[in-house]
């Protein structure tokens, strides 16, 4: 040891290598626990099962283990990973109750080989926990409340791509043929914004209330995004029976790849919003009826100042298979630039958007602002990207690239799991859209229109308004065969909108049918005309309520409180081997190598509980996450800040304290450190009270009241605290440990 002393301190070096844990180490300690507390290591080493030959000693759980503690590290590369953790490999593995570390190149070599059986029985192991347990304490998955009443739980599924940049290699007749690394796992396709040659596609599922994961789906290029959306709903309906959520209650948000009237035939019944893209829809007569008629509502929002006019279909065929839906065509003026969404006719910009959302509980505006609403989720995959990165390549095989992001994504998952029990917070209820005024006499209805009609008849024997049909141009066609055209609007009473259609005067004069369409047949001197009205829409008056949790908050809570605090780790010493150990007799399935069953595989690496058990200090643990169990294995934890310590460390957290020995080896070592101006009084109680005199103490820090209490020998006796203060008319005694 060398000491160099300055005017700042002494400062001690020593050449011996004590490396440090991972600022990870202690979150990392608290998830592997939580996770055997609640039998998931269990179920992996049961039910995921893949054997190979060469796999060694290891089984499938080690190289899980592995992965976990790489996707909490947030680590860039494995190789880094396996730099900071080669020093405490052996109480890494403890953490997960296996005893060996598998190499890199082991780990590499089995994500290479692993099959899809094995995959898919870790999905499902994924989705069951994610499943199993509730966020909040009130059983409660959010929501959203219509404007009629009834809540609904939205579900947001989205595409995200990884782009590969390959070198160009030599192409010889020389040379063998030339094979890249990636070529099982991206093929060319589109990608977007980011610099490369070939892509990989991942269709996310995410609850959009909890911010929970619920399934990821990768495939090569543009992916096969009709398969894994049919594997998404399965997914969800899984989770609505789980929470005994009716199809109408189940709202699917996607993007626009999805806007075609074939999707709407995969989605199982479930009510959906997506961007439409098959534009043919703007060609069917009824829709261009529709157009040409005042629109029902002006949507916009606060960040632009783009208004869209807003045209409410309920019922339209969309796709060849002809699938009703209801659609909603937004237009707003086109700029001098092309517009990057929707399409550009006469310079308007048409945008579509597909819905089975019921019109009397949600207006156009609503379904057009419940999708826009989606970019919510953009923030999530950047968070993702963030902390774990499940896109970047950790595997050459899809098999094990699929693992890898299964499980970046049930990191996510626990790691909100666990902030809510740190933050136990009630759902949060935001006003989504507000309540629809009450209708004013001669004015616009704030819900929109209902499906336009013709006035009805008027005279007996004369023809009615049904005779008079809507034409795609927007103008009506008589009996004759001839054109009305709209030349006025009118504000009804109730809201409603008249708009009034004239013939011309030349058309009428020499019409052979004008006996059977004017009052007064020939003597009448004006020409025809026949009223279009558009009712209002009868939506409820409720506001549109949102409810859920923050998406942030609660994992970087969990984050930041675990990895600020110290972590410290004592590995047990080596025992000198015996040197004459008993020999060994083989069975007679050892001696001819017969194939070890599935228990025999996985007891290989297992930790044997007679071993020397590495030692995890964590220095400060959540009251709010005791309900974690005390893990077997070592590992201690001590309890919160806020109340009393108990450690084995050698001084007190708060940095300011005061050792007393009592005087026998059988009671813990005290250390206090106190509030200003406020004396206390400290004594140990137990099954043999010790014979000490209370001991007073003058506070001279500005830190909180602390109490670390060391175990020394084999007893270990209740220890309570007395407080005494000028400010206190009574002793305050804090909970006996």
């Amino acid at each position: 040891m060398t000491s160099i002393a300055n005017s700042v301190g002494t400062h001690q070096t020593s050449p011996q290598e004590v490396p440090s844990p991972p600022a990870w180490f202690g979150e990392l300690t608290v998830i592997a626990h939580f996770l055997q507390q609640q039998g998931v290591l269990a179920a992996i080493a049961e039910h995921v099962r893949f054997a190979r030959r060469r796999f060694g000693r290891y089984e499938v759980i080690d190289f899980v283990a592995v992965l976990f503690g790489y996707a909490i590290s947030g680590e860039r590369t494995l190789e880094a990973f396996y730099q900071h953790v080669q020093p405490f490999a052996t109480a890494f593995m403890a953490l997960f109750g296996r005893e060996r570390l598998p190499a890199r190149s082991t780990l590499s070599r089995f994500l290479a080989s692993l099959t899809p059986p094995a995959v898919e029985a870790l999905r499902t192991l994924f989705l069951d926990d994610a499943l199993a347990r509730p966020l909040g304490r009130e059983q409660e998955c959010g929501g959203l409340m219509d404007r009629a009443g009834s809540q609904r739980v939205v579900f947001d599924i989205d595409g995200t791509r990884e782009a590969a940049r390959q070198r160009a290699l030599p192409k010889t007749p020389e040379l063998p043929t030339p094979k890249l690394r990636l070529d099982e796992l991206c093929a060319p396709g589109y990608t977007g914004r980011k610099r490369g040659e070939v892509v990989r596609t991942r269709t996310t599922i995410a609850q959009a209330h909890t911010a929970q994961w619920l399934g990821t789906f990768a495939n090569p290029g543009n992916g096969k995004f009709r398969e894994e959306l049919r594997r998404a709903v399965a997914t969800i309906q899984r989770y609505s029976k789980a929470h005994d959520l009716p199809e109408e209650r189940v709202v699917l948000r996607l993007d626009g790849q999805y806007g075609t009237g074939a999707v709407l035939a995969d989605l199982a019944g479930f009510c959906s919003v997506m961007r439409g893209k098959d534009y043919r829809v703007l060609d069917l007569p009824e829709v261009q009826r529709r157009l040409h008629l005042p629109p029902d509502q002006q949507f916009t929002r606060p960040e632009s100042a783009l208004v869209r006019a807003l045209y409410d279909y309920p019922d339209v065929p969309v796709g060849p298979d002809g699938q009703r839906c209801r659609v909603v065509v937004a237009t707003h003026p086109a700029e001098g630039r092309k517009s990057k969404v929707g399409l550009t006719r006469a310079g308007l910009v048409y945008e579509l958007f597909f819905t089975r959302l019921p019109q009397n509980a949600f207006t156009a505006a609503d379904v057009v602002a419940l999708y826009l609403h989606r970019g919510a989720y953009a923030p999530a995959l950047a968070d993702e990207d963030q902390e774990q990165d499940p896109d970047r390549w950790c595997s050459h095989s899809p098999g094990g690239q699929e693992l890898w992001q299964i499980i970046s994504q049930w990191v996510w998952n626990l790691r909100l799991e666990l902030g809510h029990q740190l933050h136990p917070d009630p759902v949060r209820t935001t006003e989504f859209a507000p309540a629809l005024p009450p209708p004013a006499p001669h004015t616009a209805p704030a819900s929109g229109y209902a499906p336009p009609h013709v006035g009805l008849s008027w005279k007996a024997g004369r023809f009615s308004g049904q005779d008079f049909t809507l034409q795609p141009d927007g103008t009506l066609r008589c009996p004759a065969d001839q054109q009305l055209a709209a030349h006025e609007h009118r504000r009804e009473a109730d809201g409603s909108l008249r708009v009034v259609y004239g013939a011309s005067l030349r058309s009428c004069r020499p019409c052979p049918l004008r006996e059977l369409c004017q009052w007064n047949g020939s003597a009448t001197a004006k020409p025809r005309q026949v009223s279009v009205l558009l009712h209002p829409l009868q939506v409820g008056s409720a506001p549109l309520l949102w409810k859920d949790w923050s998406r942030r908050l609660y994992r970087r809570a969990c984050m930041g409180l675990l990895r600020c605090q110290r972590v410290e780790v004592t590995l047990p010493q080596p025992t000198p081997a015996e040197p004459h150990a008993p020999a060994v007799i083989l069975s007679r399935a050892q001696r001819a190598h017969y194939r070890l069953s599935w228990e025999a595989r996985l007891a290989r690496n297992a930790r044997a509980s007679t071993t020397d058990r590495p030692a995890i200090k964590q220095i400060a643990r959540p009251r709010k996450l005791r309900q974690v169990p005390r893990p077997a294995g070592g590992v201690r934890r001590r309890e919160p800040l806020k109340s009393a310590l108990c450690s084995e460390g050698p001084s007190s957290p708060s940095g300011a304290s005061w050792p007393f020995f009592p005087g026998f080896p059988s009671v813990p070592l005290l250390c206090c450190s106190f509030r200003p101006q406020v004396r206390r009084f400290c004594w140990l109680t137990g099954s043999r009270p010790p014979a000490l005199p209370a001991l007073s103490f003058e506070d001279t820090t500005q830190r909180p009241f602390y109490l670390v209490a060391h175990r020394v020998g084999s007893a270990w006796p209740a220890l309570s605290v007395v407080f005494d203060s000028p400010k206190v008319d009574e002793p305050e005694k804090c909970t006996t440990l």
